[in-house]
């Protein structure tokens, strides 16, 4: 091997590749969420298309009394408030058409308008549909039932933990009641149909529910910026966490599982609305697009339920409409919590954030747990990195001796690289030693990108002075600023490349980086500049011993 190539592996692999590999990973991840494999299922043909967001059952042969349909053009809205919730419901369908979640602020600006997660509003369809089909179903392709209600608002009181909020409709001497439940502190709402069969007829219909929504993305992220993932995730018995960009549908029109219990969700940056059915039950989920129009539909049928005549039963399923929390998803529903996604380094990304959390815990700041987390994490791989940083200053001391090598063997490459791998052995130098170490590093500092990245904590989370939000780009640019002034000085205690344009590849290396952390969240830039000081200030204790040991023999 030639002299040249072994100064660029020895620099260029501990700086460059290192973080030429941490942006290639995450942009490989990326790659993936935005086009999974889909194994599940065979394409349709156009004309197979269905163009009705109204579900197909699965139940017997219909009976002959049929629901009439329903639709009008204006109604009286369903305004529901609670302390984590407000809600809006059409009472024509008796649908979810608007959630926003006062505990989370739409901009730190203005901390009284809260986020809005679904809006059916001119601009943009998410609607999270709910109801009946099949022989008595209240829903058909022609129309949605009209429910009525006893008001028009509802809120949740002081000392109040429950509300109840129930929409009732009369078909064929069949009482229906559709309930909405909601809790004191909680995002996730149960939806609950009451049967009520007096006629003299068996009563059949399945229950079904899916969310709605368009494909419009309006945080719209610029090519260097965070480009979390936005779409459609389902727990398969195969998989326990599959996803769907709405560019997939695209592609396969429908994908179809049947799971028993099992949730789907549409997945967002920070915030979930998902459908939970009866875990005990067997659910027929879908996914598709409607029609030619940029609508999806994410939902599931259940199986044909039988009423007999003068008797009553209960259908029942969960919405969740709210933050990305770890610990309530997971206790909703089986691996619900993926949606919190840590990529394919989830393994190591969870203990991460158990940490973080752990350290926030007592230091009650964000950005300080941050700057613990990476404290503790530099502690975890010290002697890796002391390994790699004493590897370096040897290859630092020996530059005038490589230099000398280049100017004596410099045309004759052979030579040059015998005479090279001849110094390394006799002063014990292994060139790659300050790389391994770091290499082995590199899924911890990939996995604490995406908790970083994924934490719905972070969002509007103040740090100090200027830095009001963790989870949004530094408005002044210091810390980018921070990071690539310490990655200057740490080149400065590397062993400089004997090549001129090798070093001037190098010298750029901090503008360039600088230059792409501009628009990452703070929160993860003060990951890397803490880490960059740590790892800057053990390089130099390191070396300083190694040059005080020098001077002592």
């Amino acid at each position: 091997m030639a002299v040249d190539k072994m100064d660029w592996q020895r620099n260029i692999i501990i700086a460059a590749i290192l973080a030429v590999l941490f942006t290639l990973a995450i942009r490989w991840n990326t790659f993936q969420e935005q086009h999974p494999v889909v194994t599940e299922q065979k394409p349709q043909t156009e004309t197979a298309i269905k163009t009705s967001d109204i579900p197909d059952a699965i139940t017997l042969p219909a009976i002959s009394e049929q629901t009439p349909a329903t639709e009008i053009a204006s109604r009286n809205i369903i305004n529901i408030k609670t302390d984590s919730l407000w809600v809006e419901i059409d009472p024509v369908g008796g649908d979810i058409v608007k959630v926003a979640l006062p505990r989370h602020a739409a901009n730190l600006s203005t901390p009284d308008i809260p986020f809005v997660l679904i809006d059916n509003g001119a601009a943009h369809t998410y609607v999270a549909q709910s109801g009946l089909v099949g022989p008595n179903g209240t829903d058909t392709a022609q129309g949605r039932p009209l429910y009525a209600v006893a008001k028009n608002e509802y809120r949740l009181d002081e000392g109040q933990n429950t509300l109840v909020v129930d929409l009732t409709l009369e078909q064929y001497q069949v009482n229906i009641t559709k309930r909405y439940t909601f809790t004191r502190g909680q995002y996730l709402v149960a939806v609950e149909y009451l049967i009520d069969n007096q006629s003299s007829n068996k009563w059949t219909g399945n229950f079904y529910a899916q969310i709605k929504r368009d494909n419009k993305e309006f945080a719209k992220a610029n090519a260097l910026s965070m480009n979390p993932f936005l779409g459609a995730a389902i727990t398969t018995p195969d998989e326990k966490y599959k996803k769907f960009t709405f560019e997939d549908l695209d592609d396969v029109k429908e994908f179809k599982a049947t799971v028993e219990g099992g949730w789907v969700s549409l997945v967002q940056h920070y915030f979930i609305s998902a459908w939970i059915p009866d875990s005990h039950a067997t659910n027929n989920y879908h996914l598709r697009k409607l029609g030619d129009k940029n609508l999806y539909l994410f939902g599931f049928t259940s199986n044909a339920i039988e009423i007999a005549p003068s008797s009553k039963a209960a259908i029942k399923a969960n919405f969740y409409a709210g933050p990305k929390d770890t610990e309530s998803l997971k206790s909703i529903s089986p691996h619900l919590d993926l949606t919190v996604d840590y990529g394919w380094l989830w393994m190591v990304g969870e203990p991460l954030f158990w940490l973080l959390k752990f350290i926030h815990g007592f230091v009650g700041n964000w950005g300080v747990a941050i700057i613990g987390l990476t404290v503790a994490v530099k502690l975890l791989f010290f002697k890796l990195s002391a390994t790699s940083y004493k590897s370096m200053a040897k290859m630092r001391k020996l530059a005038p001796k490589m230099a000398e090598l280049k100017e004596r063997y410099g045309d004759d490459r052979q030579k040059m690289s015998q005479e090279t791998m001849k110094l390394y052995q006799t002063e014990k130098v292994n060139p790659l030693g300050g790389c391994l170490p770091m290499l082995i590093q590199m899924p911890v500092f990939l996995a604490l990108y995406w908790v970083l990245m994924e934490s719905v904590e972070l969002r509007h989370a103040p740090f100090i002075l200027w830095i009001s939000d963790l989870s949004v780009q530094d408005p002044y640019y210091v810390l980018p600023i921070i990071y690539g002034i310490t990655m200057y000085f740490m080149q400065k205690l590397n062993p400089q490349p004997t090549d001129p344009m090798q070093a001037r590849v190098m010298q750029m290396l901090p503008i360039v980086f600088t230059f792409m952390f501009l628009w990452f969240p703070a929160g993860l830039v003060l990951y890397w500049v803490t880490n960059n000081t740590l790892s800057m200030l053990q390089q130099y204790i390191i070396t300083k011993e190694i040059d005080k040991a020098d001077s002592k023999s």
